[in-house]
């Protein structure tokens, strides 16, 4: 079975940097796509970033340009770098394995990120 296990979140205050990663076991995921997910209070879970196996990467508009999404096949680990963050990307973000149209459905238990002054 599928575990990812995400780290990295905290507190931190407009602008600052945050680097999350997340730890996949179970499976390797050289061959699949990678995406981050975020999701606000009482809002729907949205996916931010997203890089295939080739590491061709794309992102939401909200954090294009902010975001970088990366990964280390060796240590099946996907990361997000987040610089300038703002008090919108508050969030619980998690990742997940992408296998086409669809996403693994076992979600890890996210890593809180939370922006403010």
């Amino acid at each position: 079975q599928v575990q990812l296990v995400e780290s990295g979140g905290g507190l931190v205050q407009p602008g600052e940097s945050l680097r999350l990663s997340c730890a996949a076991s179970g499976i390797s995921i050289t061959i699949y796509a990678m995406g981050w997910f975020r999701q606000a209070p009482g809002k729907q879970r949205e996916l931010v970033a997203r890089i295939t196996s080739a590491g061709s990467t794309n992102y939401a508009d909200s954090v294009k340009g902010r975001f970088t999404i990366s990964r280390d096949n060796a240590k099946n680990t996907v990361y997000l770098q987040m610089n300038s963050l703002k008090p919108d990307d508050t969030a619980v973000y998690y990742c997940n394995l992408n296998y086409g149209r669809t996403w693994d459905p076992n979600w890890g238990q996210g890593t809180q990120v939370t922006v403010s002054s």
